[in-house]
């Protein structure tokens, strides 16, 4: 174990909190599971959930782990030239609209031969986000011009979201919400962000317009994603109040210590209790400690975030730590919001703890281009460190050699004073 965790470069302190809501998510998963294994077999069996988790979670630690040897240089000029691929699979995507286990899975992708279903939105947000780390980084020393960044910057966000939008408005905002903020901490231009934000109200405020003219256009998700907010402001009742009710249940029944480990009640009511959900489950189970307990471990990990970026070396590891980092947290709030009804149902999961292997995974990669920056850093550190220890031993050796020709040339002195002059006398 001690090899192992020796050969883990990077910052200690990402790793720590990353494996410790990795560990904790195996009983939430658990106990959360049996709605699935009853609605699936109808044996209440949920060993094969936790056994699927541990392979996800297991896959997911081998990701960050070889993707945190990979200089995150690399991944500079690899997201220019996978964001046309990206583009493509989203198309795929939308115009496939596939269904799985009777729900619309407009969302999600299907490999062939394969049998595995990924969602390409969470790829996508990777891809983009260090593609606009990428821009800030090349632009940090020039002034902007609004359109040429208008061309080679916003023009590939828009057209990425644009795929984005119909099927999964909230990741959609998040998204959109997490590039403003990357390029606010890039330091551009205010006036031209305003511009920017005005344009996306615009082009959201055209769509719908667009989907209630022809609602036939657009089969996927946009009704779903519209009642919702509508529902949330007028309060109708809907399907979504019923999770929402499920939820607070589950919350006001934990209490201050909780249910118990596998002993909560609204697992068997509550939809999606193990992904959308799962922390109304963790309140029910483990309690109002447990719920604090989960929210101070994201918060520690932003914390750590933070300072990872403030060490960074270059202006690119500053913003990729950044860009990858935050949107993470921001999702984990999002998810607990919704718990607690402060914000509509989004279907956003709750990152390294709700069940499902593209979420699970995706973050794991941004998690080890993450501790790919932070291990860089630590090994100029460790150069520095080195080079001055050289510098110390090279000028002690030449102190030295100073020391030792200075104690000769003396002697010589005293020598010569000390010889007797018939000597010079009798040579000559």
């Amino acid at each position: 174990m001690k090899q192992l965790i020796s050969k883990l470069k990077g910052d200690k302190g990402i790793w720590s909190f990353v494996a410790l809501l990795a560990l904790f998510s195996f009983m939430p998963v658990f106990s959360a599971s049996s709605n699935l294994a009853y609605l699936g077999h109808g044996t209440g069996n949920t060993l094969g959930y936790l056994v699927k988790h541990l392979g996800h979670i297991g896959c997911g630690f081998f990701i960050i782990y070889y993707i945190h040897k990979v200089p995150y240089h690399y991944f500079r000029s690899i997201s220019k030239w996978l964001l046309p691929v990206v583009w493509v699979v989203l198309a795929i995507t939308m115009i496939k609209g596939t269904v799985i286990g009777g729900a619309n899975a407009s969302r999600w992708l299907q490999i062939p031969f394969v049998g595995i279903s990924f969602q390409p939105s969470a790829f996508a947000s990777l891809v983009l986000f260090v593609f606009v780390a990428r821009y800030l980084s090349k632009t940090r020393q020039e002034p902007i011009d609004f359109v040429e960044s208008f061309k080679q910057l916003w023009i590939p966000v828009f057209i990425t979201l644009m795929f984005i939008l119909p099927s999964n408005f909230s990741t959609t905002a998040l998204i959109f919400s997490m590039i403003i903020m990357l390029v606010f901490i890039g330091k551009y231009p205010l006036k031209y962000i305003g511009f920017i934000i005005g344009m996306g109200i615009f082009s959201l405020a055209f769509f719908v317009l667009v989907a209630k003219a022809f609602p036939d256009a657009f089969k996927n998700r946009v009704n779903t994603w519209e009642s919702r907010i509508e529902n949330f402001i007028s309060d109708k009742p809907d399907e979504d109040d019923y999770q929402i009710e499920k939820a607070k249940i589950a919350i006001a029944s934990g209490k201050i210590y909780g249910l118990g480990p596998g002993k909560s009640v609204q697992k068997n009511f509550l939809p999606q209790s193990s992904s959308d959900f799962i922390f109304a489950i963790i309140v029910e189970e483990y309690g109002l400690i447990g719920g604090l307990g989960v929210l101070s471990l994201y918060l520690l990990l932003l914390f750590r975030f933070v300072i990872a970026s403030h060490k960074a070396k270059t202006i690119f590891g500053k913003l990729v730590v950044v860009g990858l980092g935050f949107p993470m947290i921001f999702q984990a709030m999002i998810n607990m919001a919704v718990a607690v009804e402060l914000l509509p149902v989004t279907g956003q999961t709750l990152p390294l703890i709700s069940s499902g292997g593209t979420s699970i995974w995706m973050t794991c990669i941004a998690l080890g281009i993450i501790i790919g920056v932070t291990k860089k850093d630590e090994e100029i550190e460790e150069e520095l460190k080195i080079a001055a220890k050289r510098e110390e031993a090279l000028q002690k050796l030449i102190d030295a050699e100073l020391a030792s020709s200075e104690e000769v040339s003396i002697d010589y002195s005293i020598e010569d004073k000390t010889a007797n002059p018939m000597d010079a006398v009798l040579n000559k």
